[in-house]
């Protein structure tokens, strides 16, 4: 399979950096339209809607860097961290649009939603996971906890799937954005047991000889 023309190694930090910026786009719109009053509806609400939405957007992106490689020879491991970090802040951002600008740092509202509300408590779960995530995305730390260090990353699993259920308890009715959402994060963390069948395969029929057919 052909795979695309690699990126020249002198521009992979400033291709990393390009996707930071890139990234925070629709979080700088998205105030840009609520800040001026285009946001349709609860504009707060439709903010902290978007924001939760990229978030999911970039977890998904995150998990699917493996399958990419496995699948197509797509090799943009040196995205993943970037896009991880991604997901973190958008979700920073969805929970403090939610604290600040909906509930007005009243705590004791905050703390009865959370308490009582199952896809506002599960979406507080996935954020507290995805702190120590976010706070070992660097060398130090994987040089520092070893093999606990994938151990540990291996919870953007969870948080994916906790992330793509908030959005789909959010909303009265489960629409087909939200079921694509859900089918994408079971259909990537599906692909983790099948992953070393389908490399053990793909190692063996890359390894037999080939012979040319008259």
């Amino acid at each position: 399979m052909a795979s695309l023309p690699a990126l020249p190694r002198k521009y992979h930090a400033a291709s990393i950096w390009l996707l930071y910026a890139v990234g925070l786009v629709p979080a700088a719109y998205g105030f840009y339209l609520g800040a001026t009053g285009m946001l349709p509806g609860n504009p707060v609400k439709e903010f902290e809607h978007l924001l939760g939405l990229w978030a999911l957007r970039f977890l998904v992106a995150t998990l699917a860097i493996t399958p990419l490689r496995d699948l197509f020879g797509i090799n943009w491991i040196r995205y993943r961290r970037a896009l991880g970090l991604l997901a973190f802040w958008y979700v920073l951002m969805h929970f403090l649009t939610y604290m600040v600008l909906d509930q007005y740092l009243n705590f004791a509202a905050i703390l009865t939603d959370i308490a009582k509300r199952p896809f506002i408590t599960i979406g507080m779960a996935a954020f507290v996971m995805l702190i120590p995530l976010a706070l070992t995305s660097n060398n130090w730390s994987i040089r520092r906890l070893g093999p606990g260090w994938v151990k540990l990353h291996r919870l953007v699993y969870v948080i994916a799937a906790a992330g793509a259920l908030h959005f789909a308890m959010a909303v009265k009715v489960v629409a087909l954005e939200q079921m694509i959402y859900l089918a994408l994060v079971a259909l990537l963390i599906a692909w983790r047991p099948i992953r070393p069948r389908f490399n053990r395969w793909k190692r063996g029929n890359n390894g037999r000889p080939q012979f040319n057919r008259a």
